[in-house]
């Protein structure tokens, strides 16, 4: 039993990968795809590779998260706890995916841990969850807004004298650079946080001590599955952000992703924070819109996706602590 517990939540985990990969692959490829600097197949060809470039390159994200959020759960009730967790962030996945709302995965997935270990009674990590999630998700997007449109304030400043027509096309071609990145930057935070939780599932079946480095195969089925679900892309959320918040021209893509990416390595090298990569792309596509004029910037399309991410943890969490009392119910 134990041992089918541990496949059970293993695979649910990796397939919560999958679903985070095509929810989120127009985090990287919307801008670039809408400003046609990539085909939509390329892009996310481009998109899935370097995702699983990205899942190598550190351990800090997944280390917050299997030790800095909820207590290590114990025994069978704790493989309850991680199961209901990804269940719940899976079932608001396809939720948002199915609306077109580019809502964040990582929330989901955090807030689907803290309300499964709060039903099943294990310790929430409260420090942590403010100083590693809630803090930075109000302050990521509030960072890219700003970021975003100083960069795209510098980009107008430096070619001010150059021929529109040329620029435009050197930006198109440098817009696959800055995808390029922020498609790394997608695979450094968000295969690190599926690692993170098979790590804990494998601690919690006493199959490795919590002091133990990442098995390699951890890492590698992560980030295969990660790689597969961006390249089955996800159309409904690339037409969110690539249209429906501002039509972008090849300028500010480059300006969007650059900011973007930039946040990500940041943010995973310098303070291991699990930040949401849908929240700081989505804040710098509006701060860059809005140095063309502010109503350039569909504000109620805005306004309906930050609605989002603020119900995310809370949706995530009742619909795991729910799974965890069905889960309990049945097998525990």
């Amino acid at each position: 039993m134990d041992t089918f517990a541990l496949v059970a939540t293993v695979g649910v985990a990796l397939f919560f990968t999958y679903t985070n990969g095509f929810h989120d692959s127009a985090n990287a490829i919307a801008t670039s795809v809408s400003t046609r600097a990539l085909t939509p197949r390329a892009a996310l060809l481009m998109a899935a590779v370097m995702n699983l470039a990205g899942a190598f390159l550190g351990s800090g994200v997944a280390e917050t998260v299997s030790k800095g959020l909820i207590q290590t759960p114990e025994g069978g009730k704790g493989m309850g706890i991680l199961f209901a967790a990804l269940i719940g962030a899976i079932l608001w996945n396809l939720l948002t995916w199915y609306l077109g709302l580019p809502s964040s995965s990582s929330h989901a997935l955090f807030g689907g841990l803290v309300g499964a270990a709060l039903a099943g009674g294990t310790g929430v990590i409260w420090s942590g969850v403010l100083d590693k999630v809630v803090i930075p998700m109000v302050v990521s997007p509030i960072v890219g807004l700003i970021v975003g449109y100083l960069v795209m304030c510098a980009i107008l400043w430096i070619f001010r004298r150059s021929n529109p027509h040329k620029a435009k096309r050197g930006f198109r071609i440098a817009q696959t650079v800055s995808a390029a990145g922020m498609a790394l930057g997608h695979g450094l935070q968000d295969a690190q946080k599926t690692m993170g939780v098979v790590v804990m599932a494998l601690v919690v079946a006493d199959v490795q001590s919590s002091d133990a480095p990442i098995p390699l195969w951890v890492k590698v089925v992560s980030a295969v599955m990660m790689s597969l679900g961006t390249y089955a892309g996800g159309w409904r959320i690339m037409r969110t952000l690539g249209r429906k918040i501002i039509e972008l021209d090849p300028p500010q893509g480059f300006a969007a992703e650059a900011t973007g990416a930039s946040i990500m390595f940041t943010t995973a090298f310098l303070f291991k924070a699990p930040i949401s990569t849908t929240h700081v792309i989505t804040s710098a596509i509006m701060g860059v819109g809005a140095t063309k004029r502010l109503n350039a910037v569909r504000w109620g399309v805005a306004k309906n996706i930050v609605l989002g991410w603020f119900i995310t943890m809370p949706a995530a969490a009742v619909v795991a602590a729910a799974c965890f009392w069905i889960v309990n119910l049945v097998f525990l």
